[in-house]
């Protein structure tokens, strides 16, 4: 399971906003996606966390359907 930024409705927004309003602190939603992660040969990993770094984000590898 992966887990991206969700994208929220106005009311479902609104909610979110009055949330961190009433607890004094961001909260950021998060939207569940199934996926099969990928199980790279140990090259292939180094390659994907060498990128990983470089550029500053998670990356997963998911295996093609």
């Amino acid at each position: 399971m992966l887990y991206p930024l969700a994208t929220l409705e106005a009311e479902k927004l609104r909610a979110l906003k009055n949330l961190e309003q009433d607890i004094g602190s961001p909260v950021v939603a998060l939207a569940g996606v199934e996926a099969n992660t990928a199980a790279l040969p140990e090259d292939q990993l180094k390659k994907l966390q060498e990128l990983e770094k470089e550029l500053g984000v998670v990356q997963v590898a998911v295996r093609p359907h």
